[in-house]
């Protein structure tokens, strides 16, 4: 890509989004395109035709996406499955017709059956079922890359698509009940922390940050605990040492292993295969199996991961892990072997990319 190259890319706002933008302006990349929700409706053909017909982007960047946790995929199935099948339609079918140079679809290693061989390969795609609870949401993702190589099969277009494993950092979702393992977990034990401290500023300055249902400024150090209470941070008044009586409870035995990247490792790593030269891309790929896993091939249990991120907040109390809470699949990690056969590997290790991610949450509030 040329530097004057105008790259538009959806969902610039988001964990993926945000960190490609920072990744691009990094390297000198400025005619980038953004638009917001209220600026654009992704799933509104009209409107999205109209972008491309007057922007005409060089490059597109597809990151925009509805996404959520367990919960929310469980309560609403047909919004997941409808906005983001509408999204990657109405950007794909317009990227083809203005004629753009490359397209990169970002899509989700939920892609994969439930009951697949670890690690998983780009190959195990479609080979048995989904896991249950977010199944509409994976078959959307599946329908993204199958969107790009069915336009690549027909119109010769080179549209593409990554599959990132799970990642975390600047720009994450911390919401307690709503985010992902590792931006619960290092809230629930950075607020631990403040407790500890009797830091009741900070503790109001998060909540003003990131609300909690049922809290505000003015409520009462009572409330604050007994609502933190209904969220795994246990803090018990009785105790004679208060930096003993602080505990995080932790959903599971803790055993289940996971493998986690650094966001701005994945924007590295997917400019990467957006600029691969097309030749190159089509070698490591087949026409119906296209899709590329961007990981680091490294996993770890959530025990480790959650003894890690106490180290790094300096929370003194216990963890404390809930073995009546189902931990999951045992395992889940990605064959990142094709992109490392293509050059590309991960920077940041697990320890440092957490020190990153909670300075930049304790920093930014």
């Amino acid at each position: 890509m040329d530097l004057k190259d105008k790259i538009y890319i959806a969902g610039h706002r988001g964990l993926v989004g945000s960190a490609i933008v920072r990744q691009l302006e990094s390297r000198g990349f400025t005619n980038l395109l953004m638009r917001t929700h209220k600026e654009l409706d992704l799933t509104n053909q009209a409107q999205v035709q109209a972008l491309f017909r007057q922007e005409k982007p060089d490059y597109v960047i597809l990151a925009a996406a509805k996404v959520g946790g367990i919960h929310a995929n469980n309560t609403y199935p047909a919004d997941f499955i409808y906005q983001n099948m509408m999204i990657e339609a109405n950007v794909i079918n317009s990227a083809y017709g203005s004629k753009v140079k490359r397209l990169l679809f970002l899509g989700s290693t939920c892609i994969y059956p439930k009951a697949v061989e670890q690690p998983m390969r780009e190959d195990a795609l479609l080979t048995d079922v989904l896991e249950s609870t977010n199944e509409p949401y994976a078959l959307a993702k599946i329908a993204g890359i199958k969107l790009c190589e069915s336009y690549n099969r027909q119109y010769e277009t080179d549209f593409r698509s990554v599959m990132p494993t799970n990642l975390y950092g600047e720009g994450d979702n911390f919401h307690l009940e709503n985010s992902h393992v590792i931006p619960a977990v290092m809230r629930k034990i950075h607020l631990a922390k403040c407790i500890e401290q009797d830091d009741w500023r900070a503790i109001k300055k998060d909540i003003e940050k990131n609300p909690i249902q049922g809290l505000s400024q003015n409520s009462n150090k009572e409330q604050i605990l007994n609502s933190l209470s209904q969220h795994g941070v246990v803090s018990t008044s009785d105790a004679q040492d208060l930096m003993s009586s602080v505990a995080v409870n932790i959903w599971g035995t803790g055993n289940a292993m996971r493998e986690f990247l650094y966001v701005d490792d994945m924007a590295e790593a997917a400019l990467f295969v957006l600029e691969t030269d097309k030749s190159v891309y089509l070698s490591n790929t087949k026409p119906t199996l296209s899709h590329i896993n961007i990981g680091t091939g490294v996993d770890v249990t959530i025990r480790k991961m959650a003894e890690t991120m106490k180290k790094v907040v300096g929370f003194k109390g216990k963890l404390v892990y809930d073995a009546t809470k189902p931990d999951g699949a045992p395992r889940k990690l990605i064959d990142a072997s094709c992109l490392s056969s293509m050059g590309w590997s991960y920077n940041v290790n697990l320890e440092y990319g957490l020190q990153k991610a909670y300075s930049h949450y304790v920093n930014n509030k």
